[in-house]
C-alpha cells in the first residue's frame, strides 16, 4: 500500500508542477505565429521570412494617438538598429482605411515594413489583438520575448533589442 501511495503522491506532484508551469510559463516560451502579409508597396512576405533577426511586430491604427506618437521613436530605433539586423513590422488594424494608412506612412516617412491586416488574420494569430498599440518583440529564432499593450518603454525596448544583436564591427583609426 505504501508504494502505491508514494506513486500517487509523486504523480500528483508531477501533475501539479506541469500544470503550474503551463499556467505560469513566461511569455518567452511562446513562438510567434506564422503570418503572411503584403507590405503597402505590394511585396508578399511571411513573418518566418524575417527569422534570424529580432523583429518588433506592432499592431497600430491611424486613429490611435499613442501609436502615432510612438512613430518617431520607432523610426529612430529602426534607423539606428536595422543596419545590425533589427526589423519592425507595423500591422495596421483591419478597421483602418487603406488610403489613410498610406497617407500616414508618407507623412511620417516610415522606413520600416508596414502592412494592412485587412482581414484581421494577424491580429487573430497573435491572440486576438484589439487594443492599439499592442507590440510583440520576437527573438531571432521567432520566440515572443516581450509583449506590450499601450505605450512602450523605449529605453527598455532598445536595451532588449541590443542584447539580441551582434556587436557592431569595430573601426580602427
Amino acid at each position: 500500500m505504501k508504494a502505491r501511495d508514494l506513486f500517487i503522491g509523486l504523480f500528483t506532484i508531477a501533475l501539479l508542477a506541469a500544470a503550474g508551469y503551463v499556467w505560469l510559463a513566461p511569455a518567452g516560451v511562446t513562438r510567434a505565429p506564422e503570418v503572411r502579409f503584403a507590405t503597402l508597396d505590394g511585396a508578399q512576405q511571411t513573418l518566418s521570412g524575417l527569422r534570424g533577426r529580432p523583429v518588433l511586430v506592432t499592431f497600430w491604427a491611424t486613429t490611435c494617438g499613442t501609436c502615432v506618437s510612438e512613430m518617431p521613436y520607432l523610426v529612430e530605433l529602426h534607423r539606428e538598429l536595422s543596419p545590425r539586423g533589427f526589423e519592425i513590422l507595423a500591422l495596421a488594424m483591419d478597421y483602418d482605411v487603406p488610403q489613410d494608412i498610406a497617407a500616414l506612412v508618407r507623412a511620417r516617412q516610415l522606413p520600416y515594413l508596414v502592412a494592412h491586416d485587412a482581414e484581421g488574420e494577424a491580429a487573430r494569430a497573435f491572440g486576438g489583438v484589439r487594443v492599439t498599440p499592442t507590440s510583440f518583440l520576437l527573438s531571432p529564432d521567432g520566440v515572443i520575448v516581450r509583449r506590450a499593450q499601450g505605450a512602450m518603454d523605449m529605453a527598455q525596448l532598445r536595451a532588449q533589442i541590443l542584447s539580441m544583436l551582434p556587436e557592431p564591427p569595430r573601426t580602427s583609426l
